[in-house]
């Protein structure tokens, strides 16, 4: 657990850097509100005190002043709700604001390179341990870094006020505070790490599967698996809650020590007050001010307790998240090509994808022109879809160099979203009107479609595009391709799933869309190659041929195709 603090210094910097006044502040108003609770107790012991032996005769109760301390009393029970009122208002304040900086800062991480083809292979998985890490942190400002300052704090001023009484009962009593109030805490966490960490798991397992159940029932029930994912949700449900189990004893076992350690306290201040009192040292009054501190003074470090549980959760968010707070790179990978009619120039470039033996790219140079539109080929695993990620600065490569005008990458897969049609286009260039948005439809081959909807375009699309067909779909990532509106397409077997008569539509639009533009297209299937200009063969990482129109070479390579 020791090396897992390491993971907190990102998330600590980004939180100093972030909000610093207000955490500062909030951890401040934090412990002024403990000591004018213990202040207040104090106080109201010492008044009640020395106004009953001040009422055991006329003389003392006509000369005792009881404005001055009824008012300390009253001040500090105003200022006690007042900061109490303040702490949570900043400290929760400042925790919202930070979650909220961190999600955003996550989740352009995420957006980066490469990351977002790492998130597209496990996205539930990771969007759900990124979201719940994020929620975990919140405890690491409320419940560990607020309530330690202020138990500091309460620790350092007990020392002061039950110095004067006497040196070896202040000094005492704050090494004890120190023991017993950091040590209960650590030790909680301690024992809690791996129950903490467990169920952090469980509660993992348990959604994932509830899913799966839930989204694949069908498929379930066809394999006769059914049951069995009923056992596996089962399974990770009572390992979550052995993990409450666990936890919750801890607690249990951390307030009964806390309870030990305080009434050890105030029976050690008792036998040392009434010592000093018997001696004539110090009255009454100051012996019950000192007793009623004393009850009070393990009081913050107990708030410790939930934040000491909660820590191995904590640092199992933070190990994950982590690594991604670290600052981005500012030079970019792609750059503008310095000759004007080039979109692409790649020089000797090399790409090895992690755990792969052999690499994706090997010393490729290609270099591709404004206004010409280029098929890639080639068996599957050649390189295709990761040209197109290189080219498009979404991947960084391992050598070489990469020119490339600003380009917009149409992949496989058809992203779409649970939103209207409006806000599904307007990914692609937030500004656009409605007007723009229908042209785009238009020239998409799909605002008919779309007007003749009953919400036009607020009509709201279900999962996974449900509501379309699969021909629509498309179409309309087209238009969101459309209005783009970037020199360099590069586009990723674009009408792989289509029929026949839709595909050769799509990409009839699409030629005529991409005039001007440099159009990249990586396929296996002839109706989508027969639109190029130029034809790049590729094997293994290498391009192996180039091939205009019009040449032998061209319509051999057309004929190698996978036919419409």
């Amino acid at each position: 657990m020791t090396g897992s603090f390491r993971h907190l210094r990102p998330v600590l910097a980004f939180f100093l850097l972030e909000r610093r006044g207000a955490l500062l502040g909030g951890a401040l108003l934090a412990a002024v509100t403990v000591l004018a609770g213990v202040a207040l107790l104090g106080l109201s012991g010492w008044f009640i005190t020395a106004t009953a032996i001040a009422g055991l005769s006329s003389a003392t109760a006509l000369a005792f002043d009881v404005f001055a301390p009824s008012a300390g009393i009253r001040l500090l029970a105003l200022g006690r709700t007042a900061s109490r009122y303040g702490e949570r208002l900043v400290t929760h304040d400042a925790t919202l604001r930070l979650l909220a900086g961190l999600r955003e800062r996550l989740f352009r991480g995420w957006a980066g390179p490469g990351a977002a083809r790492l998130l597209l292979l496990r996205p539930a998985r990771l969007l759900f341990r990124l979201t719940a890490d994020i929620d975990a942190l919140d405890s690491l400002y409320l419940r560990v870094l607020v309530p330690m300052a202020a138990a500091l704090v309460t620790a350092f001023v007990v020392v002061l006020t039950l110095v004067p009484l006497h040196p070896a009962l202040g000094l005492g009593a704050g090494a004890w505070l120190l023991l017993a109030g950091i040590g209960l805490p650590v030790l909680g966490a301690l024992l809690a790490s791996n129950p903490a960490r467990r169920r952090a798991h469980a509660n993992e397992a348990l959604r994932a599967r509830a899913i799966d159940l839930v989204a694949g029932q069908t498929d379930l029930v066809m394999a006769g698996r059914l049951q069995a994912q009923g056992a596996a949700i089962a399974a990770a449900d009572l390992r979550q809650a052995a993990s409450d189990d666990a936890l919750n004893r801890i607690e249990t076992g951390i307030g009964i020590g806390f309870g030990l350690a305080s009434a050890l306290l105030l029976s050690g201040t008792l036998l040392a007050v009434a010592a000093l009192a018997e001696a004539g040292l110090i009255g009454t009054p100051v012996a019950a001010l000192g007793v009623l501190i004393a009850l009070a003074a393990l009081e913050p470090f107990a708030a410790l307790r939930r934040g000491a549980l909660e820590l191995g959760r904590t640092l199992l968010a933070a190990r994950r998240i982590g690594p991604r707070l670290a600052p981005a790179e500012t030079a970019p990978t792609v750059v503008r090509p310095a000759e004007p009619l080039l979109a692409v120039r790649l020089s000797r470039v090399a790409v090895r994808h992690d755990g792969a033996g052999l690499p994706a790219l090997a010393e490729l140079s290609l270099s591709l022109r404004l206004g010409e539109v280029v098929a890639v080929v080639g068996p599957s695993g050649a390189g295709k879809s990761t040209l197109l990620s290189l080219i498009a600065g979404e991947i960084a490569p391992d050598q070489g160099h990469v020119e490339a005008l600003p380009a917009t990458l149409l992949t496989q897969r058809t992203e779409l979203f649970q939103d209207s049609l409006r806000d599904n286009l307007r990914l692609a260039d937030p500004a656009a009107d409605d007007g723009r948005l229908l042209a785009a439809l238009a020239s998409a081959g799909l605002r008919g479609d779309v007007e003749a909807l009953p919400e036009g375009l607020d009509a709201r699309l279900g999962e996974n595009a449900l509501g379309l067909s699969g021909g629509q779909a498309r179409r309309l990532t087209l238009a969101r391709l459309i209005l783009r509106d970037t020199p360099l397409w590069l586009l990723d077997e674009p009408t792989e799933g289509l029929d026949g008569a839709t595909a050769r539509d799509v990409m009839a639009r699409l030629t005529a869309c991409g005039e001007g533009r440099c159009v990249v297209i990586a396929t296996h299937v002839r109706r989508e190659a027969q639109a190029a200009d130029r034809i790049v063969v590729m094997e293994r990482g290498h391009v192996v041929s180039v091939a205009r129109r019009g040449e032998a070479a061209f319509k051999a390579a057309l004929a190698a195709l996978r036919p419409d």
